[in-house]
């Protein structure tokens, strides 16, 4: 049962937690959390979800009613639902926590769930079966690593769509990951891998974790969210 109790700040020294931990400490804080995931993220006014499915919205020509949706780092379902919800029907998930694709199941969304801490693990997907292939949230260090992105590249059918979301974490981790995935998002571009379809800047992806307490109150809301982006890339025809 999700713990209604828990506040904001509660829900930020969770994801604090995360900053430090290996791929098997990473899985079980995800585990532990997950009948609450929903309800947390809420507090954080975590937007990447609804910011990545409205960009997508926005570039995907045609009928969704067929199209093959991957949703990598998938957790509990949300941007299925928000998919879903534009007409979207047929999707298979992938994630690192048990508790999480649990979670996703009763969404009823899914047709397929498969366990993966990406990686550690091929991403348990066949190459160019997906029309989208979705990454929202899971591009920051000690999450996915910058490799992760050709395997969703791979994913894709030719002419399929990847998109991802970053928030812009505080941090020298966070910002040598930052700069190491644009690089290797160049780099498969001059490559011909894919092509950029689009990306959006967001000043509001989601509140900042690492502040906390009562000077909180007295920033700006501008000042109390992380920015992010939201990147759109087209798999090349071979």
């Amino acid at each position: 049962m999700a713990d209604c109790s828990r506040t904001l700040d509660d829900v930020k020294t969770l994801l604090r937690a995360f900053k430090d931990t290996d791929p098997p400490q990473t899985k079980k804080l995800y585990d532990s959390i997950a009948e609450t995931y929903d309800q947390d993220l809420d507090m954080l006014n975590y937007r990447a979800p609804q910011l990545a499915v409205d960009f997508l919205d926005a570039n995907f020509p045609g009928a969704r009613e067929e199209v093959q949706v991957l949703d990598v780092a998938c957790g509990s379902g949300l941007v299925g639902k928000l998919m879903a919800e534009l007409g979207f029907r047929h999707f298979v998930g992938v994630d690192c926590s048990q508790g999480m694709l649990d979670q996703a199941a009763k969404t009823g969304l899914y047709q397929d769930l498969r366990l993966a801490l990406l990686g550690s693990d091929p991403l348990p997907a066949q190459t160019g079966v997906f029309d989208v292939v979705m990454l929202v949230g899971g591009l920051d260090a000690g999450l996915a690593p910058v490799s992760v992105v050709r395997e969703l590249c791979h994913a894709a059918k030719p002419g399929g769509l990847v998109c991802m979301t970053r928030g812009d974490h505080r941090g020298s981790p966070s910002e040598d990951y930052g700069k190491d995935l644009q690089r290797e998002l160049q780099l498969m571009e001059d490559e011909g891998l894919w092509r950029p379809a689009g990306h959006k800047r967001t000043l509001r992806y989601m509140q900042d974790p690492y502040l906390s307490g009562e000077g909180v109150r007295d920033l700006l809301p501008e000042e109390r969210f992380l920015s992010g982006t939201v990147y759109l890339f087209q798999k090349s025809i071979e």
